[in-house]
């Protein structure tokens, strides 16, 4: 028989599976699981599925009805306290009569934090925290970086050859990485609320920016960014029955007459600041970020990637690498921009981690 301890990170993983189930789809909420046991049996079981809708301990306790009495619970985040779009599930939990609770993680929120913990504790609730903790915090980085900072979580990803080319001199991208690379990609479209890039991405590649594999409720945004309307109209951004859900950051610069044809379209189009002869790309984020747009996977070109490490506004890379030389001092690479001066000024990745896809490799990293 497991242990106590074994038991409760069992379970906590049970629950920590139930959250992904909802991946890309309950922003700006975070993904929560929950979980409850009795005798060591689970005796219901439930997860967030987008904002507005149940939460997770909520399904979690209808499942289980009568039988939570004097039953554990286990959810991966503190459960809210406040009125929101949906009750308080502290309330919920008290009148269900649950003896402990087991939370991985604490709400960020400064104005909730602890707090929902507390409530519990007065009614008698034993509380315990930290079980699993680094992995549910992991599991909604967006959310947390949006609630202490107000901006968006950002994901850089790009493929390339071991010389870091995107592409060969005479602009040839299609596919430098391999099927299980473009597997992965498919798996960072559909947890992200939003996919940019650049116009000379869309000029070269033509792409659609979708998730193509398995179901999904809904896409993620397109965000081009396109200071002077360089993107042609008949791209498939804007004329594909996703175009509703595209968004085009410009100004002034760009043609009139194709900012007025996007927008009859349905794309959004919205101004954006300049930052010396480029659009603000911190401005970008900021207007995303109001939209409750907090998961940004930014897909190229290296002119957009490099404004954003310039900015130091990246917080994860995806690397893709094929084992392929494409060399040319006029080839495009994965990270242009201004660069750094000084070697000492470089950005050094965190929490590296890396394996194989294929023949390709994958280097992961925070910044």
């Amino acid at each position: 028989m497991l242990s106590s301890v074994d038991f409760d990170g069992e379970m906590m993983e049970r629950a920590l599976a139930l959250a992904r189930r909802a991946m890309g789809q309950t922003s700006p909420n975070p993904m929560v699981g929950a979980v409850v046991v009795k005798n060591r049996r689970i005796i219901g079981e439930g997860y967030h599925h987008r904002a507005g809708a149940p939460h997770a301990e909520i399904h979690a306790l209808k499942a289980a009805g009568d039988r939570a009495k004097g039953s554990d619970l286990y959810v991966t985040l503190e459960p809210c306290c406040t009125y929101g779009r949906t009750p308080p599930c502290t309330d919920a939990i008290i009148a269900a009569g649950i003896r402990r609770i087991v939370v991985a993680a604490v709400d960020p929120n400064p104005k909730h934090s602890g707090q929902g913990l507390e409530l519990l504790k007065k009614a008698d609730i034993r509380v315990e925290v930290g079980v699993l903790g680094e992995a549910a915090s992991r599991l909604n980085e967006p959310f947390n970086k949006w609630i202490r900072t107000g901006m968006p979580f950002v994901t850089i990803k790009a493929a390339m050859s071991l010389d870091g080319k995107i592409a060969t001199r005479t602009g040839e991208s299609k596919w430098i990485t391999g099927e299980s690379s473009r597997t992965l990609v498919q798996e960072l479209r559909r947890g992200a609320d939003a996919v940019m890039v650049g116009s000379g991405t869309i000029v070269a590649d033509n792409p659609q920016l979708t998730v193509r594999e398995g179901a999904i409720d809904r896409q993620p945004w397109r965000v081009v960014v396109d200071s002077h309307g360089r993107t042609a109209l008949d791209a498939q951004v804007f004329t594909d029955e996703d175009r509703l859900r595209t968004v085009v950051f410009t100004n002034e610069r760009a043609p009139e007459l194709w900012r007025k044809q996007l927008a009859e379209r349905g794309v959004t189009v919205l101004p954006c600041a300049l930052l010396g002869d480029h659009l603000d790309v911190r401005d970008v984020l900021k207007q995303l970020s109001q939209r409750e747009i907090i998961n940004v996977l930014v897909e190229g070109g290296g002119q957009l990637i490099g404004a954003l490490f310039d900015a130091r506004l990246v917080d994860k890379a995806v690397l893709f690498y094929a084992p392929k030389i494409i060399g040319g001092s006029d080839a495009p690479t994965a990270v242009e921009g201004q660069g750094i001066g000084p070697l000492k000024d470089s950005i050094s990745l965190r929490k590296v981690e890396w394996r194989r896809l294929g023949e390709d490799f994958v280097v992961i990293g925070y910044c």
